[in-house]
């Protein structure tokens, strides 16, 4: 990775200078003597998600402690189930792990507005909502009280696909009885647009797809989804993700493991999920763009969903929000500072976008 490579061989004051971020206060001085070694789980098989997230931080982590901390990091499901993760570490199987926070939805729901829903706004406005707003805070406060484990964030999308299909999917009425795969939130809001969803593990996606098991699967971006080659079992590629305009992961660390590390060995951390969370947002978005002439030309057919589909997600991606705040204050909470961030950003469009004829 450009970035690992890039801080390589450096002091760490120097690397969080190449990188952009002020050294954190009693940083730049000698490093802790202490040695740790993590083994971190994974929801993911491989790909961008292991490449660039998981498997990017362990490097971040090695140059930025001059390799005192070192993380051994395990594809999803060895050491335990892909989609918990969050378990995992918390029963202190692994010492940390990195997924996504919504797979834990059903424990909580406040889980989808921390991992991304239809009603989310999209990835700028979410790191700075998170590195700016208040949203780590949040996120780090929710772990720890609700799960008991430490979570921060740890790579990020930018808007996913709406699906990969089998089946041109254009309009409500094409979703109708759609056998898709997906998770979290989207799992009940698709159904009331008419989908028949289900959830499977990243890993078992492309054979449902090639056994006509499922219709069609959301997954990742552009760029990410070529890594499982979906494009090569699926004639349809459907544009945007309304259902996921933008995707924090998470790093989750055992309680036990984080209490006894030292100030400054967690604020190393720290600043390694961050390096890696930017450096995945940046990557991600070069590549989509490059991404989507690959799949054309892979004889992919490029779908955008008919307004009425995108209005309508957001629209009952909003209401269920507002429902689930109704009954769970830690959900009302997370949502208002949401909302209160939405307001603030209404008009940036209007100040920050210039129209050209080629948009």
């Amino acid at each position: 990775m450009e970035m690992t490579k890039g801080l390589r061989g450096v002091g760490l004051a120097a690397a969080l200078a190449m990188a952009g971020v002020a050294p954190l206060a009693g940083m730049t001085g000698e490093a802790s003597a202490e040695e740790r070694s993590f083994r971190m789980a994974t929801g993911w098989s491989g790909g961008p998600l292991m490449d660039i997230g998981a498997q990017a931080f362990a490097d971040n982590l090695a140059t930025l402690s001059e390799g005192r901390m070192t993380v051994e990091v395990f594809p999803g499901g060895t050491l335990g189930p892909a989609l918990k993760v969050s378990e995992t570490v918390q029963q202190g199987v692994a010492d940390m792990g990195h997924t996504w926070a919504g797979y834990d939805w059903g424990a909580d729901p406040t889980a989808v507005l921390f991992g991304g829903y239809a009603g989310s706004f999209d990835t700028e406005r979410m790191l700075h909502w998170l590195y700016r707003g208040g949203g780590v805070e949040l996120w780090e406060e929710w772990r720890r009280e609700e799960f008991q484990v430490v979570g921060m964030p740890l790579f990020i999308r930018t808007a996913e696909v709406f699906l990969h299909s089998r089946r041109p999917v254009r309009t409500l009425e094409d979703l109708k009885g759609l056998k898709l795969r997906t998770a979290g939130a989207w799992l009940g809001i698709s159904e009331q647009m008419g989908a028949a969803p289900v959830t499977t593990p990243g890993g078992e996606v492309y054979t449902a797809l090639e056994r006509g098991t499922i219709d069609a699967t959301e997954w990742g971006t552009l760029y990410e989804n070529i890594s499982p080659g979906f494009h090569r079992v699926t004639k349809y590629v459907i544009i945007p993700g309304v259902h996921q305009p933008t995707a924090p992961f998470e790093l989750v660390i055992n309680q036990n493991v984080w209490d006894e590390l030292s100030d400054q060995d967690r604020a190393i951390i720290r600043e390694a999920a961050f390096l890696t969370t930017m450096n995945s947002w940046l990557t991600i978005g070069q590549e989509d763009a490059k991404a989507l002439a690959f799949l054309r030309s892979e004889g992919n057919e490029i779908i955008e969903l008919a307004p009425e589909v995108q209005y309508r997600a957001h629209e009952l991606g909003l209401a269920w929000a507002k429902e689930q705040a109704a009954d769970n204050q830690r959900f009302a909470r997370v949502l208002e500072s949401q909302t209160a961030f939405a307001e603030l950003w209404k008009d940036a469009r209007r100040y920050r976008n210039v129209r050209t004829k080629d948009e």
